[in-house]
């Protein structure tokens, strides 16, 4: 099906579908294959620059002319979003929770570098981002610009068209390749990516099991909302969403390295020279190898979703 929405190119598609040999032999698993959105090609944005190619283009197509949205100080979405409005031609402003801290995280550093205002709300509850969004909007229309809000990860119905897309860019990789997976894992925040998984998994025709390995909250205050988004998607696409399952892998908390994340991301990097950040992609590849040592044997893919900016400065 094709997708009849207005689009901003942003990322080099199709992303690479690569089969993890070395890591397989290590841990004596299934086939495990890895979908490498971590090199989509633009500003580091790893798989943020699908939503935000639909996003941009719905807020051109409204003739705006300042994208606003948020997340906190690592945020990959938000350094992603000023690098797209920056590409369109348009402002960004970012609103980050708590206070600004002394030394800017990578991730903050290269949105500002790419032209984005910071705005910080002076509170370390992350809800209070979206709030604030909305607020931000106002006032710039008030002074006569015209913006796009859109909420922490881009999780609204266009955005998540992004990982709509995705699904159906997958399942061609692996029908060409003459692989049924039995599940695709990937990390899941805002809830963007595993809604729109959900959705295109449905749309493809194809029977992975969607697991999303829950890093910012508990899998049941989590599961309703990314139904919401994935429902909203759906029926802006005239179709119908599919099954997805939540594991919590949040480990000590939101934005915090695990154990068991720093040993997933040790054996990726040593094996199949991948670089995961800790709180995202760590976390959800840890998810991985829980599966294979409770003994699943069909074929597994793993999302990378890119992070490259925060697992750097992790390292």
């Amino acid at each position: 099906m094709g997708i009849d929405l207005d689009r901003f190119p942003l990322a080099i598609l199709p992303t690479p579908l690569v089969r993890a040999h070395r890591l397989e032999a290590r841990v004596a698993g299934p086939p495990i294959y890895i979908k490498r959105d971590d090199l989509t090609g633009f500003a580091g944005a790893g798989h943020k620059a699908r939503p935000l190619e639909f996003i941009v283009g719905a807020a051109l197509a409204e003739g705006c002319d300042v994208l606003v949205t948020g997340g906190g100080p690592g945020s990959n979405f938000c350094p992603a979003a000023a690098a797209a409005a920056a590409a369109a031609g348009i402002g960004c402003e970012l609103v980050i929770y708590g206070d600004e801290p002394t030394h800017a995280h990578p991730s903050l550093a290269l949105a500002r570098a790419c032209g984005a205002n910071v705005r910080w709300t002076g509170d370390p509850d992350r809800a209070r981002v979206d709030i604030a969004v909305v607020q931000v909007a106002i006032d710039l229309e008030a002074a006569g610009r015209r913006p796009y809000a859109v909420p922490r990860g881009g999780a609204v119905a266009v955005g998540t068209v992004g990982m709509v897309v995705a699904a159906q860019e997958l399942a061609g990789q692996l029908d060409d390749a003459g692989v049924e997976p039995e599940v695709v894992v990937i990390a899941s925040g805002s809830g963007t990516t595993c809604a729109g998984l959900a959705v295109g998994t449905s749309l493809s025709g194809t029977g992975w099991r969607v697991l999303g390995a829950s890093v910012s909250r508990p899998p049941d205050d989590a599961n309703e909302e990314i139904a919401a988004l994935a429902s909203s998607c759906a029926t802006l696409l005239g179709v119908e969403s599919g099954p997805f399952e939540l594991v919590d892998a949040r480990g000590p908390g939101f934005a915090r390295p695990s154990d068991a994340g720093e040993r997933a991301a040790a054996t990726a990097l040593r094996t199949e020279g991948l670089l995961l950040d800790p709180v995202y992609t760590a976390k959800a590849f840890a998810v991985v190898l829980d599966l294979v040592e409770r003994g699943r044997t069909g074929p597994i893919v793993f999302w990378h979703t890119g992070g490259i900016l925060s697992a750097a400065a992790h390292l």
